[in-house]
């Protein structure tokens, strides 16, 4: 049939309109024209945070009672110095292994033998009848006690770049909680037995139930074919040095090792500094750690991981310095102003009472200076507290955004490696801190050792900005 010029027309019409959708662009839905915001898969993060943070609170039983363990065997101060080294230093060597074994036969074997070992280990210290024997258990459970650096090295299985540093955040922030319980249980554990075996057969119990916990609830993070093909005992006993030797690596490490210095200096002597300052002995001691605690807790539960998305982990790592080195020289200059409830002779009286420090039964006693009652007020505790923020919040990036950026410059095979290079350096510089900040608050006064801490994290913070250059890119 003859087509008239009626539908000729709208033949015509319509072929256009077709082609004209055809040459149009297509536009993507709303939702999907930004990529799908990063999130952590909690359903893996959850066991590993909760098995950190048993373990944590079983290391942190021990560790405020540690030299009492050896004042018990009648320990000189270098013998005591010996008993509080002798897990750090063990870990140097430890670490490296255990975090590369990982890498070739998968975290979950590697996390089970360093959690039986620190079990162990607590046994023995239990058990002990001699120093020796002391001393052999923090041994034990530092060679072979790689349960946070393992950890670490799970969570950066199940994150990538744009995770990763909340993923560490999260065991930061489990080891925080450790850390503001831990202590707690120890002295209840003392005002329910005299004997120092009880603070290590509760630690054991906390010990064996990460175990269960890792047995029953952890998922192997590392699959077969992305694990490291061979491991060569000799080439991983010496391969820490390998890694830390790394252009990439060797200045990120380094930054490691001199800022844990600091803040382990500062956490060994805050409770000396507030007492110079603000009069407070064990139970204000005790707020002032879980307020700290509370602040870092917080930055790397909630904020690391939106600041790292936003900003980057080399940003997030200034920033951390730049809050470190402001808050520990805003620390130094706290006024010797006492709580409203303070009286100096009650305190001189308590102070007789009192155990050493483990600071203190190493190097000797501490010169303590006293506020004077007629300082008394609010105005050191409301400036301590400002100055606290500033502080907490950069301990609170600077390990997670340095870990981060090391998992980033090294290989997708040896992150367990890395980590355990980055725990060792942290161990060093664990052993080495109380004994400098010691010997500086004993030479020059409380406030020397935060000031100098922070004049030397701006200095970090300055050598940062020149040689932690952008990492490139990897899964």
């Amino acid at each position: 049939m003859r087509e008239t010029r009626y539908q000729q027309r709208i033949r015509e019409t319509r072929e256009r309109m077709l082609a004209a959708e055809r040459a149009a662009p297509v536009e993507a839905p709303a939702d999907a024209a930004a990529p799908p915001k990063p999130r952590l898969d909690f359903k893996q993060i959850v066991p590993i945070f909760t098995l950190t943070f048993v373990d944590v609170l079983g290391l942190t039983v021990i560790l405020p009672l540690l030299h009492l363990y050896a004042a018990a065997y009648g320990a000189t101060p270098v013998q005591i110095g010996l008993v509080a080294a002798a897990f750090p230093l063990a870990q140097l060597i430890g670490v490296p292994i255990m975090g590369a074994l990982s890498d070739r036969y998968g975290r979950k074997p590697l996390l089970l033998i360093s959690q039986l070992s620190t079990f162990v280990g607590f046994l023995m210290l239990a058990s002990a009848q001699s120093l020796e024997m002391v001393i052999l258990s923090r041994v034990v459970d530092g060679l072979f006690g790689a349960n946070l650096a393992t950890a670490q090295a799970a969570i950066t299985d199940v994150t990538d770049e744009r995770t990763r540093a909340q993923g560490l955040g999260l065991t930061g922030a489990a080891f925080g909680l450790g850390f503001l319980f831990g202590p707690a249980i120890a002295l209840f554990s003392l005002e329910i037995s005299d004997s120092l075996a009880t603070p290590a057969l509760t630690a054991a119990g906390y010990s064996l139930m990460s175990i269960l916990l890792t047995l029953f609830m952890f998922r192997e993070t590392l699959p077969p074919e992305q694990r490291a093909k061979v491991f060569r005992p000799v080439f991983a006993l010496f391969g820490g040095w390998r890694i830390a030797s790394r252009t990439a690596l060797r200045p990120l490490i380094g930054l490691m090792f001199a800022q844990q210095v600091i803040f382990f200096g500062f956490e060994s002597l805050l409770g000396l500094f507030i007492l110079s300052r603000l009069g407070f002995l064990g139970q204000g001691s005790a707020i002032i750690f879980i307020y700290v605690g509370l602040i870092l807790v917080y930055v790397q539960a909630r904020l690391i991981g939106r600041w790292s998305r936003k900003y980057g982990e080399r940003r997030l790592l200034f920033v951390a310095l730049a809050a470190l080195s402001s808050g520990l020289m805003l620390v130094a200059l706290t006024p010797a102003s006492p709580h409203p409830l303070y009286v100096q002779r009650g305190v001189e009286r308590a102070l007789r009472d009192l155990a050493p420090t483990s600071t203190e039964a190493i190097i000797g006693a501490l010169p303590i200076t006293l506020p004077q009652d007629s300082a008394r007020g609010f105005g050191g505790i409301l400036w301590f507290a400002l100055a606290a923020i500033p502080l907490a919040v950069g301990a609170g990036l600077i390990r997670p955004a340095l870990n981060s950026l090391m998992i980033k410059a090294g290989g997708a095979d040896e992150r367990g490696a890395i980590l355990g290079v980055s725990a060792a350096a942290v161990s060093l510089a664990d052993a080495i801190a109380p004994l400098l900040g010691g010997a500086i608050f004993q030479a020059l006064g409380a406030s020397a050792p935060f000031a100098l801490g922070g004049v030397v994290m701006g200095a970090l913070l300055v050598v940062s900005l020149r040689v932690v250059r952008p990492a490139p890119s990897t899964a």
